[in-house]
């Protein structure tokens, strides 16, 4: 059943105010962008109800379930956090009504002047100590996990979670996101795909024969979320760069088992350790690429020696599927930085934008310079393909001209049909960064753990040697367009 929204705050909260899941919920509640069902079916249902709003919905609203079956009231769940332009650019602290690649842009100058980082504020407590178990009284259970696709192996706990490490080598913290599969009412699966910085931390403490000691979180203010699933430069503590997007320091509790930092208004976490020679069969599961490309195998698990949560704690989950999911504003916002910062740094000039193709993800990557020079564009197709914001699973990078929106899927496709050519404007590169998540690895690939790919570099830009003879566009230019709208108005155009 859905629920009428309750009344409505007078003003969404600034990132700096918003503490937790629940001040976020009250900011999406404050903009008409929130949807509470009651009694879904934590098997299926419920991710099939998150699957097709996400891809059916011209605006993805914030999704909270309450009543769940076999589960208690205010044992709640929520989903697409940020699944609309706006949400994501109030996540991010920017101005809503920027298109998309104006949003990148300011992100790109927000990060250069405002968001480095900021040390955490150690506290002795916090609402997530609200509730404390111990040895037998665990179980993980409790909580409403779903099984988010029918052909899952189990039911997944950990999909939008923080997972923190410590490297054993220089001390650095990690925060990443990676699933986790309930095991037991104390064991929990951690699976890391190959090359993430929590998998570097896994194999240090393994090679020296030690388990490693772990902190997941499964609710949390969605700044944490976005920090920890983005894949931010390795040197980056994400909770030290979520305290700098926001503001303020992220306030930490010292967890207890561990030592590792836990963020005090959590709604649900959990402290253990994981075994090198411990493991158990997890999987599969249907991931962001929308198809199971993993099978049953044995991975390690996380052996719970405490659970922390708050009253009526609320679930932070995420239904892994085709995209665009309900992350890809933020996700592309951030990522798209990244790649122009690197194109930048690696001495690329006249980058005009930079964009995912929403459907394709990570596989369709597309850069917008001003060509200068003959090779401009394979230049700065391989930089953008060679940097790790722009590397982990790629297929497609694809180089436009100035005039064409990077974020504008339409407009790519055009110049693609028009201004490539097959025979001439293709090069690929082989042995590429990918993960054993990749559907198109061949199964002898993966009998050989060789899970690379390759990427096809497409220039659609108009062709150097003769660009100046390349026919011209018809249509109305962008400066006619901008007269026309300040005459006729902005409504007739949307």
């Amino acid at each position: 059943m859905v629920q009428s929204m309750a009344s409505r705050p007078a003003t969404p909260r600034t990132p700096k105010e918003v503490t937790d899941l629940r001040d976020w919920l009250e900011t999406a509640d404050a903009l008409g962008q929130v949807r509470r069902l009651s009694g879904a079916d934590w098997d299926c249902e419920l991710g099939g109800i998150v699957d097709m709003v996400s891809h059916q919905s011209t605006n993805p609203p914030v999704l909270v379930f309450d009543n769940i079956k076999d589960y208690p009231a205010g044992y709640r769940l929520l989903a697409n956090p940020a699944g609309t332009k706006e949400l994501s650019a109030i996540l991010l602290g920017l101005e809503p009504r920027l298109t998309v690649t104006e949003l990148i842009q300011a992100w790109r100058q927000r990060a250069k002047s405002q968001v480095s980082r900021l040390p955490v504020n150690e506290v002795s407590g916090g609402p997530v100590m609200e509730n404390v178990q111990r040895g037998a009284d665990i179980d993980l259970y409790k909580f409403p996990a779903p099984k988010w696709h029918a052909r899952d192996g189990g039911r997944y706990l950990g999909t939008a979670d923080l997972v923190i490490t410590r490297d054993p080598e220089d001390g650095s913290i990690n925060m990443g996101t990676y699933r986790m599969m309930l095991q037991d009412r104390d064991k929990i699966g951690l699976y890391i795909s190959p090359g993430h910085h929590g998998r570097l931390h896994r194999d240090k403490y393994f090679a020296n024969a030690e388990p490693m000691p772990v902190v997941a979180v499964f609710g949390e203010d969605p700044i944490l979320f976005l920090a920890a699933s983005r894949g931010l430069p390795l040197t980056t503590n994400e909770l030290e760069w979520a305290g700098a997007v926001k503001g303020r320091p992220i306030d930490v509790v010292q967890g207890p088992v561990t030592g590792l930092p836990i963020p005090a208004t959590s709604e649900i976490a959990i402290e253990g350790y994981v075994y090198r020679d411990q493991v158990l069969d997890e999987g599969p599961f249907g991931e962001f690429t929308g198809y199971y490309a993993s099978a049953v195998r044995k991975e390690t698990y996380v052996q719970v020696d405490a659970v922390y949560h708050r009253r009526d704690p609320i679930v932070l989950g995420y239904c892994p599927g085709r995209p665009p999911g309900a992350n890809f504003f933020t996700h592309n916002i951030i990522g798209s930085a990244l790649v122009w910062d690197a194109l930048e740094a690696a001495g690329i000039p006249d980058v005009c934008g930079v964009g995912h193709l929403p459907a394709a993800a990570n596989g369709g990557l597309v850069v917008s310079i001003k060509p200068r020079y003959a090779g401009h564009a394979r230049q700065a197709a391989m930089a953008a393909g060679s940097c790790r914001a722009g590397a982990y699973l790629g297929r497609y990078i694809i180089v436009v001209d100035e005039d064409i929106d990077p974020n504008n899927a339409d407009d790519v496709l055009w110049a693609l049909w028009t201004r490539s050519e097959p025979a001439e404007s293709c090069d690929i590169i082989r042995s590429a960064w990918s993960t054993p998540l990749d559907p198109r690895i061949s199964p002898d690939q993966r009998a050989r753990k060789d899970f690379s790919n390759t990427r096809m570099i497409i220039d659609a830009t108009r062709p150097f040697p003769w660009k100046d003879e390349f026919p011209s566009v018809s249509g109305p230019s962008a400066e006619y367009q901008a007269r026309l709208r300040a005459k006729w108005g902005t409504e007739l155009f949307r």
